[in-house]
């Protein structure tokens, strides 16, 4: 049976496109479409962005649950059918998003990967857009790409091209924000947190866990408008890995600074846990100071260590030995809002290991569990009522030239009409103050709506 080639059509257009314009012309009428923002980083080197949908015959979305069976090797097959059709790759995208699948992994996937299915979650655990209609803009070069990958009908080129002449950019106009007191809407409130934290800490003098990662959920109404709630969001917590996603009434407004995995065309894969947080100050001495403080903080750094003690043995089942090291080492990075202890982490994967391989090995993120990974794994499940769905999982691309570039969902909002969703969460070890955990897990809550606040309309 003949199998017709995936045709590639490229447009450049010679300047950087607005994202927010691009998804507002392009995609706010489809109900189905994505937006992975790298244009929020401060740092020197700039991520591209990517927006886009899947549309016609070749149109495809891959929506399953723990229960639908492995979609890991789902997707492995459907990326390998599809890479044996694409006939080349055009050299204005070497080295970027060139097709693939675009989307998330959430965290009780772990009972594919050595976890129990202790909690089952209202939205799906894994959902993943073929992206056959997309928008590369790369910031570095300040050149954008309108691309799709079909068999057939260059239509939607042919009208993002047209559109592109009155595209500018486009200012933030948000919805007035109302001050939310974000603590009244924890799922486990005040005495039960702190409660767990002590059986936390209880696992740990018993020398059952090292690290225990306890998560809460912060659940608020719906927000009237979940793309106007990720350009607040976007406007005031700027992360290196924002994202937007919406397949029908559900969406995901992501700003999480955390890198999960990346894999390049060259087998090397590189995860980069964050374990220490500290705000910026207005000053730049004391700024300086709290960035040292950080760096050298006992605990921060002792958290810091046991996350890559685990993501190096995860990493290592996946590659060839000898080539796991650690090039950075709890590093303070320095964001527009917050100082972060960064470590990466790398290893070449051994041939024959996929991307998909390399995730399925270090899923879910250890900086989300903490370690050793399965016992602590099944403490988390006695202890957390509910299932932590798309929060502690993972999200990005999957290419069909076998590339990948994954975050860690943090600092993330869910909304669904009946709800909106936040996971947050902190590393509880044996010398944690148990009040300073909690308040830094109502702390982290604020970040996934840009500060103590949220879109008009929340609790009225």
């Amino acid at each position: 049976m003949h199998v017709s080639a995936l045709r590639w059509s490229v447009r450049t257009v010679d300047r950087a496109l607005d994202g927010e314009t691009v998804y507002r012309e392009l995609l706010a009428g489809e109900p189905v479409a994505f937006w992975l923002d790298g244009s929020l980083t401060d740092r020197a080197v700039r991520r591209v962005s990517i927006l886009g949908t899947t549309l016609g015959a070749g149109a495809e979305v891959v929506v399953r649950d723990v229960a639908s069976g492995d979609v890991f090797a789902e997707l492995q097959e459907l990326i390998a059918a599809k890479g044996a059709r694409l006939d080349g790759v055009p050299d204005e995208l070497t080295g970027l998003f060139n097709g693939g699948y675009v989307g998330y992994f959430g965290y009780e996937l772990k009972a594919l990967t050595g976890g129990a299915a202790a909690h089952e979650s209202p939205t799906p655990d894994a959902l993943w857009i073929w992206a056959n209609r997309f928008v590369v803009i790369d910031h570095d070069r300040d050149v954008s790409y309108l691309v799709h990958v079909d068999e057939f009908d260059d239509g939607w080129l042919d009208r993002a091209s047209r559109s592109t002449s009155h595209w500018s950019m486009s200012g933030v106009d948000t919805q007035a924000i109302a001050r939310l007191d974000l603590e009244t809407h924890l799922e486990q409130d005040r005495a039960t947190y702190l409660a767990g934290i002590g059986k936390c800490m209880a696992a740990l003098e018993a020398g059952e866990t090292y690290e225990v990662c306890l998560t809460n959920r912060v659940r608020l109404p719906a927000v009237p408008d979940p793309f106007e709630f990720f350009l607040w969001q976007r406007a005031h917590n700027p992360a290196p890995y924002a994202a937007f996603l919406r397949y029908g009434d559900l969406a995901v407004a992501s700003s999480s600074p955390e890198r999960f995995l990346t894999v390049d065309a060259d087998g090397w894969a590189e995860c980069r846990p964050i374990k220490g947080t500290s705000p910026r100050d207005p000053d730049p001495a004391q700024d300086e100071l709290a960035a040292k403080a950080l760096a050298e903080d006992e605990k921060t750094r002792a958290e810091n260590l046991m996350i890559v003690d685990l993501i190096r043995n995860d990493l290592g089942r996946v590659s060839e030995p000898g080539t796991v090291h650690v090039p950075q080492l709890m590093e303070v990075e320095s964001y527009r809002t917050v100082h972060q202890l960064v470590t990466t982490v790398r290893g070449r994967l051994r041939s024959g290991v996929s991307a998909l391989d390399a995730v399925r090995a270090c899923f879910p993120p250890g900086s989300m569990t903490g370690a050793p990974k399965i016992r602590t794994m099944e403490i988390l499940d006695e202890l957390e009522w509910s299932a932590r769905g798309v929060y502690s999982g993972v999200l990005g691309y999957l290419t069909v030239d076998g590339r990948a570039d994954l975050s860690v969902v943090i600092r993330t909002a869910v909304l669904t009409p009946s709800e909106t969703v936040i996971g947050t969460g902190g590393a509880i070890v044996l010398d944690s103050d148990p009040v300073a955990e909690y308040d830094e897990m109502v702390l982290k809550a604020t970040a996934a709506v840009g500060g103590n606040a949220a879109a008009e309309g929340w609790g009225r």
